[in-house]
């Protein structure tokens, strides 16, 4: 038994290099590492997106919206008070224009006024400060048409008392759009 290579068979002769099939692999590879990178661009893309909607919504709480607005004039017609009310806070917000200072024995008292003239106690304001907040609702304010300031005794009128007239500062209350 002599060792005598055995004449080529089929199966032994080598295949020629499939390149269509090696393409196909290139090309799936290359479509796998696409779509990795587009997904990890859309996460990112989406933190973003997160993180520009919470700046934009803290920036919308700490911006002050007002809502209604009013300038007080006096007999003059000239302002004195210039009042803001801030929804968010929900308070109506009073600036002195002018240098009209009270009595020690008076105070300036603000009331809202409906479209009949009748007047609600809305507070009153401190003698010292240039600038007040004073604490009051949407509601009343959207049912008011006017404010105005009169002068009482020290304290202000007791309540479901009438202001006294002639009203020191008037003006109509203007609801703004947001």
């Amino acid at each position: 038994m002599t060792d005598i290579p055995d004449s080529p068979t089929d199966n032994d002769i080598p295949k020629p290099y499939n390149w269509a099939l090696q393409r196909w692999r290139l090309a799936t590879i290359a479509c796998v590492i696409l779509l990795a990178v587009a997904a990890a661009t859309m996460v990112s893309m989406m933190e973003q997106f997160k993180a520009q909607v919470s700046h934009l919504q803290t920036k919308l709480k700490t911006t002050q919206q007002i809502k209604y607005v009013a300038v007080l004039l006096d007999d003059k017609q000239l302002p004195a008070m210039l009042l803001s009310f801030d929804l968010q806070d929900a308070y109506l917000q009073v600036q002195r224009l002018n240098d009209v200072k009270e009595g020690p024995e008076e105070s300036l008292q603000l009331w809202a006024l409906d479209s009949e003239g009748r007047a609600l106690s809305l507070g009153v304001l401190s003698t010292k400060l240039k600038t007040a907040q004073v604490p009051v609702s949407d509601k009343i304010l959207s049912q008011a048409a006017g404010l105005a300031i009169s002068v009482e005794n020290k304290g202000g009128v007791e309540a479901g008392r009438k202001p006294s007239l002639p009203y020191l500062f008037t003006g109509a209350l203007i609801q703004k759009a947001l």
